[in-house]
């Protein structure tokens, strides 16, 4: 039952991610969940684990490392995107 709580909460993380950047997380609710639990281990990484917890994702530090993750693979998917136009 407790991955299901953590697999929850790091979709809602992810979901809240992408509102506050305004950017759209590819593949839906299930980048949603990578977002927010990738984003909680690269907190946790950079020492950002803090604020309450649940499921064992720090909610702040898993938006603040959700919100560098998808402002990465953004800049990647631009960067990729950017490269294939031609006038």
């Amino acid at each position: 039952m407790g991955w299901i709580i953590t697999l929850i909460v790091g979709g809602i993380i992810g979901w809240l991610a992408g509102l506050i950047l305004g950017k759209d997380v590819p593949f839906g609710i299930i980048g949603n969940i990578i977002a927010g639990l990738v984003g909680a281990s690269i907190a946790n990484a950079l020492g950002l684990s803090f604020g309450p917890e649940v499921g064992g994702v720090s909610i702040i530090g898993g938006l603040i490392g959700a919100i560098i993750l998808i402002l990465i693979v953004s800049f990647i998917m631009k960067a990729l995107g950017g490269g294939n136009k031609r006038a």
